[in-house]
């Protein structure tokens, strides 16, 4: 059978998602489309698996089930109950429905969420119980999420097939301040173009996510190996399939990763960053140190500097960075020549501090803020 799959990314990530999923062999170049917000394509069961269990910027792995226009309440539902939705449900498992409403006539997401639902347990002849709590993962039966989107009285219905969003690998559980997802950090390490061979430094690592990311890359170890999905609660849910799916990963591992080496000033962060790694199962590919930016010394080079240094926002509202971002530029400069560098900041002026020549074309969003993507070549 075939799927026709919408994987959700983070807002400017969507290129990188799309290279990840042809670079997977999950599509074909010409058959995955970027669209606002996320990349489509088609593909069978395995893929589906593959996508949750592969995908290292992704937030969700959708299936389409339909699109069809609806102008009317009594047409949506006989429209939406025509749908399989024993495929994905099983008798009494809860639903939660997210409905958004754009330029149609049908313009209340309560009501449509009301019509959706009586449509499954039209379709299914048993009553359907709505439930809010799409991520209680850990639920005897969690509820299954569906996504319908009304724009322009075209009417997609879509339903999930991660449960909880892909950042949620199962390593982090001990945080520093303002930690960065996981997904943004695979992402800012995928942009910056690392080889896999030379080696990479953070230093500002927090808890250690962009090493952990950079280490469960570089050792091939698939994301989501360690969690469950929602399509293992699907009633169609091929057992056999996923075991070889999950099987072919493992074995697809690689046994070591080059220097990585992350750094942060705050003795807690690093803590909490070493535990971290150590649930990943890659704690021995790390080698973290307790230290300001200022007393880096990277093997030689050239290498990568990957890097979520202090925005200035909700971490230390009021503390002037300046002089952080300047010391960074300078001590890059001082040992790391033509190394390549690529680090998140959320105010140019900042970015401009540290006189390092880079371009900031790419915008992300971290948290709700508009942040830049910061790259370039370090010249002494």
């Amino acid at each position: 059978m075939n799927y026709q799959l919408f994987v959700a990314s983070a807002p400017g990530m969507e290129d990188i998602t799309a290279r990840e999923i042809t670079g997977l062999g999950l599509a074909r170049d010409d058959a995955a489309e970027t669209v606002p917000g996320g990349v489509e394509f088609s593909g069978d069961l395995e893929t589906v698996y593959r996508a949750n269990l592969w995908l290292r910027t992704a937030s969700r792995v959708l299936v389409r089930l339909s699109t069809f226009y609806a102008t009317d309440f009594a047409g949506l539902r006989t429209k939406a109950s025509r749908l399989p939705w024993e495929r994905y449900l099983r008798p009494g498992q809860p639903v939660a429905i997210r409905a958004t409403c754009h330029q149609s006539r049908l313009y209340h997401s309560d009501a449509v969420i009301e019509r959706v639902l009586g449509a499954i347990g039209d379709r299914l002849s048993a009553t359907v119980t709505l439930d809010a709590a799409t991520d209680a993962e850990e639920a005897e039966q969690p509820a299954q999420l569906v996504v319908v989107r009304l724009f322009k009285n075209r009417c997609t219905v879509s339903v999930d097939s991660s449960g909880a969003l892909l950042h949620r690998r199962g390593y982090r559980l001990a945080t520093a301040k303002a930690p960065l997802r996981e997904t943004l950090a695979a992402g800012l390490v995928l942009a910056a173009g690392w080889d896999r061979r030379a080696p990479l430094l953070d230093p500002f690592c927090g808890s250690g996510t962009i090493p952990i990311e950079a280490a469960l890359w570089a050792r091939n170890i698939a994301p989501g190996k360690a969690r469950n999905f929602a399509f293992m609660a699907w009633p169609d849910f091929a057992l056999a399939v996923w075991e070889a799916t999950l099987a072919a990963a493992i074995a697809a591992e690689r046994p070591d990763a080059p220097p990585i080496l992350a750094s942060d000033r705050d003795a807690g962060a690093i803590r909490a960053a070493q535990s971290n790694a150590a649930r990943a199962g890659v704690a021995d590919d790390i080698a973290f140190t307790c230290q300001a930016v200022s007393a880096i010394a990277p093997p030689p080079g050239p290498g990568w500097i990957v890097a979520n240094p202090p925005y200035g926002v909700r971490v230390s509202e009021n503390k002037d960075l300046r002089n952080l971002y300047a010391q960074f530029g300078n001590v890059l400069r001082a040992h790391c020549p033509r190394w390549r560098v690529t680090f998140l900041c959320s105010d140019l002026a900042l970015v401009r501090q540290t006189r390092l020549s880079v371009e900031t074309s790419r915008v992300w969003t971290n948290g709700g803020l508009r942040v830049r993507v910061a790259q370039g070549v370090i010249r002494s």
